[in-house]
């Protein structure tokens, strides 16, 4: 192992302790860092021994290259968080990335569904698959994640033991291993009580092969042993197929937008949306305003006198 890689990899066990970095996070900051290591090595520059002049090529090179100014963001990000971590443990005397300001990303406003597109999407979740326990199942996956709001990553590694005996709130384990409690719907607590009795039975057959009990409510054959992110995906798209909506306009992270901005435009407060995302600054919510924006327009329109 070189200098660089032995740097990232004590790089990413810090913060990983540090700050209790999920997967998903490590691999993402991995491949950034690897690949200024490999921008760096063509150049024959160490990566300690890297200048400002050197980043800021890199990040002009990945805007040649096409690259959105979200992602230059997310490299600049990595890069700057691995050189703050060299100047903490001395390893270098002076940070080159201090004072380089980044590409600001636009924020765009989430795609969102109407109430009716997520009715289609309830109903049909209930109508498609090979057996009647795969319907109770899809119907079950569809329910918790509109009535909870949370990550699908979240979603598919949910714990049977948190649904077990009637719960009137989910305990969710979110980013950085913070826990929060989001109330369940009576439709959502109805789908589970219906798919955990075909869970209940898959696992006595399993037990009789020998198998073990799985701790999660959506088990699968993955490593991982529950259903994985990309099957959920590739069920999202065949489901809005059959629903008549638009797959492009539909990602899982589509029905989290809809949970908060429904919630939001039927009068729920912002701070409370935030909680039960598990967002951990509001700002990161205040992106659903919008939907606040167009009902104070409504409001204004209809019951202003000068406004017909």
């Amino acid at each position: 192992m070189n200098n660089n890689n032995k740097l990232i990899e004590n790089f990413l066990e810090t913060i990983h302790a540090e700050r209790n970095a999920s997967h998903n996070t490590l691999l993402a900051y991995r491949r950034d860092l690897e690949a200024f290591v490999y921008f760096l090595s063509k150049k024959r520059i160490n990566l300690l021994k890297a200048n400002r002049k050197d980043i800021e090529t890199y990040i002009i090179s990945l805007d040649k290259s096409g690259m959105s100014e979200a992602t230059r963001a997310r490299h600049l990000s990595a890069i700057k968080q691995i050189y703050r971590y060299g100047y903490d443990e001395s390893l270098i005397k002076e940070n080159p990335s201090t004072d380089i300001k980044g590409p600001k990303s636009k924020r765009k406003l989430p795609t969102n569904l109407s109430e009716s597109e997520i009715d289609k999407l309830l109903y049909v979740s209930s109508q498609i698959g090979r057996s009647q326990s795969d319907k109770r199942r899809n119907s079950c996956l569809m329910h918790v994640l509109y009535a909870t709001g949370m990550r699908v990553s979240e979603l598919v590694s949910l714990p049977v033991a948190s649904v077990r005996g009637d719960p009137e709130m989910l305990l969710i384990k979110g980013k950085g291993g913070k826990e929060r409690l989001v109330p369940l719907s009576t439709p959502s607590k109805m789908a589970i009580a219906a798919y955990l009795v075909d869970w209940n039975i898959k696992q006595e057959i399993n037990n009789k092969k020998g198998l073990q009990t799985s701790k999660f409510l959506f088990p699968s054959s993955s490593k991982l042993g529950h259903l994985t992110r990309v099957r959920f995906y590739v069920f999202i798209k065949e489901l809005c197929v059959k629903a008549g909506i638009s797959p492009s306009k539909v990602s899982p992270h589509t029905l989290r937008h809809a949970f908060a901005s429904h919630l939001l435009a039927n009068g729920a407060d912002l701070r409370v949306i935030q909680m039960l995302l598990g967002h951990a600054d509001v700002a990161t919510t205040e992106i659903y305003t919008h939907v606040l924006d167009e009902k104070i327009k409504s409001l204004v329109f209809k019951h202003h006198p000068l406004a017909h």
